[in-house]
């Protein structure tokens, strides 16, 4: 597919982009005349679901595997992948992180791998929550403006196990308290907490502010995938509502992140959290397909995404005019919550 550009403003043939007037970023929406894209949000796929491939009577076990590699606008992506079977599922998948190691045979088109290339990965220590990735002297070897995205996609990859929540660094067996290149501080760990492809903001007291990630849509070619950004909001706002809010501002003005909500999407009350579920209650403007009548698969992967990545947060509930009765894109009822899939991006590329 091909991308033209006007006044600035990325404009994809077969998407129409809507600019609204909100401060926090831009409408840029898709539209139903668009080639379906991948839809992620009921999966059923496990974390160590193997699949077996026959050829010439060798069996080859593989699983999918969240690995974040960077995408062709800069910005730290997951993309589910199936890798061979490993006992070292948290040390395969850093060595899959590695320029020109074994994911340059899987790497989707647009995509990169970030750790310099002949990097080693001597092991990954996991106690308390708390994974310890040892990297050879070439860990060294990067970009300046590859720091940050290093460090996210190291952290990303390896909290998508249940048993990590924090991640810390060594070259060769030493402990490093700053980064080798930028000297960015990663003593205390580094976490989902800290953010992924932080977006530039306006707001000048950062004491009085708080992070929310986000989920948007980018799109290579015909292929449709989902983004995670890091935004600053007000400290004082609620978070789900701040979480919601955000997404309905869509993404900043200056990236080439897409979004489904058309303008004209209301929250009409704060969302309701009990037990794990939130839900969240729009007007009608929420429903973008079938001629108005049915809520599309991105919109609610948008939700389902932004939502879980809160903390206490499992299932999201949406509602249209206090009506639980939500038509899908299928043509079925939501008939329950929605889970967040085990696996984000999970298409053939």
């Amino acid at each position: 597919m091909r991308i033209s550009y006007k006044a600035g403003v990325p404009v994809l043939v077969a998407l129409s982009i809507v600019v609204s007037g909100c401060s926090a970023g831009s409408n840029k929406t898709m539209t139903e005349t668009d080639p379906p894209p991948i839809s992620y949000v009921n999966e059923n796929v496990t974390l160590d679901t193997e699949v077996e491939e026959t050829s010439n009577e060798v069996v080859v076990e593989s699983t999918m595997r969240e690995l974040y590699l960077v995408d062709q606008n800069g910005l730290v992506t997951p993309q589910a992948l199936s890798l061979p079977k490993s006992e070292g599922v948290a040390k395969q998948a850093l060595e899959y992180l590695v320029q020109d190691g074994p994911v340059s045979q899987i790497l989707p088109n647009g995509f990169r791998a970030v750790l310099p290339s002949g990097t080693e990965i001597y092991g990954v220590n996991i106690k308390d929550g708390v994974a310890i990735a040892d990297f050879s002297e070439q860990f060294k070897e990067y970009h300046p403006e590859d720091e940050l995205k290093i460090l996210q996609s190291i952290t990303w990859t390896l909290t998508q196990f249940e048993s990590v929540e924090t991640v810390k660094i060594r070259i060769n067996g030493y402990d490093q308290d700053v980064m080798p290149v930028n000297g960015t501080p990663i003593g205390e760990g580094f976490s989902r907490s800290n953010g992924i492809n932080m977006e530039s903001t306006n707001i000048v007291d950062l004491s009085n502010s708080k992070s929310v990630t986000l989920y948007f849509l980018a799109q290579n070619g015909d292929n449709v995938y989902y983004v995670p950004v890091t935004r600053r909001v007000n400290a004082n706002e609620e978070q789900l509502t701040a979480v919601v809010s955000q997404l309905l501002a869509g993404p900043s003005s200056f990236s080439t992140l897409l979004t489904d909500f058309r303008y004209g999407v209301q929250l009409l009350e704060e969302p309701r959290y009990a037990n794990g579920v939130v839900t969240v209650n729009f007007n009608e403007a929420v429903l973008n397909h079938m001629d108005g009548t049915a809520i599309s698969d991105e919109v609610l992967n948008l939700l389902v995404l932004s939502l879980t990545e809160q903390s206490g947060v499992e299932k999201v509930a949406i509602e249209v005019n206090g009506d639980s009765k939500v038509l899908l894109e299928t043509g079925e009822f939501l008939s329950e919550p929605v889970s967040r899939p085990l696996k984000v991006n999970s298409g053939k590329y």
